[in-house]
């Protein structure tokens, strides 16, 4: 029962967002879909809905209207890294600021000490051989303690912090800088990393060539070793919950492969449906077991609870695009660029436009987590209270992380 002192269950009563899996006839009316996911993105209104505003103190101002131009600097402050330039398709731009809450922890000390950690594991399954220097320049170490306010424990943050390394060397090794990044490749490979994901059973004779496959693939090794390290800290339910999302990014991963392959540009709808499934959720679902805690599974479960983590994923990814333009070959496809193309607008307006989607959903996440905190247990108020907090410490880290901003080691 999802009741709190006889507060409704959760999803009756409540204002609602348009699912993004609702618009009819998607295949064949594209334009019906945008105009879906535009109301998607909307979030809760009417009557009431403006009480229902979480951490608002904590908050960035939106981003300026779409017809507006980029604020020269951020608002005194603001420590969101707002009016960073990137050099994305040979033009300056500027992120304006964004809807996000601040960081609301900063430990450097414990960050470091989580970093170094992180750069010995990455050594120790092969990842990223050649690239240690720069991988720890980049300080994930970081982004996981201002990501993971409510633990001190170095070991629980570094258990996080290998998932999403892990999950990211996917992408720096299989598509972006390993040997071979062929995306004709790129479905067998992840078909491997599901394999060792959520472990395959195959009779003596042939697991023996599967295990020989993985002991020569440091991604394979880096996933096995990773989810090892969470069954430690995590109930069985918990590492379940991984896997789940792991095999759902494993389908972006392959969606964005088609496109690499047949050099398709995908529409805005298409790519934000990409990004539903290709997100940060495979690091916020660890929020509770590093937390030390476990979010009851009939809430985990549930369509609005569900709705708004995803929602939260997506909005902090679409951060990440506007963030890592300055990194990213100017043809990589990101929001800002599709939008550009598919609008006929300049960079700087497709980023402001960008801007605005992200903090669309930002405003949803907020809504619906003062509703669903309302109606729900201890459990689920402290989890949502960890996904703000996470996105804050994400923006924190993307805001200010020498992977985004200056040169870096080799």
């Amino acid at each position: 029962m999802n009741r709190l002192n006889g507060a409704a269950p959760l999803g009756a009563g409540a204002p609602t967002a348009p699912r993004p899996d609702d618009p009819a006839d998607a295949a064949e009316a594209a334009p019906a879909v945008v105009d879906a996911l535009r109301g998607l993105l909307a979030g809760p209104t009417g009557l009431g809905t403006s009480a229902a505003r979480l951490f608002r103190a904590d908050l960035t101002p939106p981003a300026p209207p779409v017809s507006a131009p980029a604020p020269e600097q951020p608002a005194e402050g603001h420590s969101d890294g707002s009016g960073d330039s990137s050099g994305a398709s040979g033009a300056s731009v500027r992120v304006p600021p964004l809807y996000c809450p601040d960081a609301e922890r900063d430990d450097p000390a414990l960050g470091e000490e989580v970093n170094n950690r992180l750069v010995e594991w990455a050594e120790e399954v092969g990842i990223f051989r050649g690239r240690l220097e720069r991988l720890r320049s980049h300080n994930f170490g970081r982004l996981f303690m201002l990501a993971h306010p409510d633990t001190d424990d170095p070991e629980r943050i570094l258990t996080a912090a290998r998932c999403g390394l892990a999950e990211w060397a996917v992408d720096d090794h299989w598509v972006d800088e390993g040997e071979d990044t062929s995306p004709e490749l790129i479905g067998s490979r992840l078909a491997l990393a599901h394999a060792v994901v959520d472990p395959v059973r195959l009779p003596a004779r042939y697991l023996a060539q599967f295990e020989n496959i993985v002991r020569k693939e440091p991604v394979l090794r880096a996933f096995r070793s990773c989810l090892d390290h969470l069954a430690r800290i995590a109930s069985p339910t918990q590492v379940a919950r991984l896997r789940h999302e792991l095999a759902v990014m494993f389908v972006g991963y392959n969606q964005e492969g088609e496109w690499r392959g047949s050099g398709r540009r995908p529409a805005v709808w298409e790519y934000l449906l990409h990004r539903y499934e290709n997100a940060f959720y495979p690091c916020m679902v660890l929020i509770d077991p590093v937390g030390g805690y476990e979010l009851p599974a009939a809430e985990f479960a549930d369509a609005r609870v569900r709705r708004t983590y995803l929602y939260a994923g997506t909005a902090n990814v679409l951060l990440n695009d506007l963030y890592s333009m300055a990194k990213e070959d100017p043809t990589d496809t990101n929001l800002p660029n599709l939008i550009a193309a598919e609008d006929n607008c300049s960079l700087q307006e497709a980023v402001n436009r960008a801007a605005c989607i992200h903090d669309e959903l930002m405003h949803t996440v907020e809504a619906e987590c003062a509703v669903l905190s309302a109606a729900g247990s201890p459990e689920l108020r402290r989890y949502l209270a960890g996904l703000w907090a996470w996105m804050g410490g994400s923006k924190e880290w993307h805001a200010t992380s020498p992977r985004y901003h200056g040169v870096q080691p080799q």
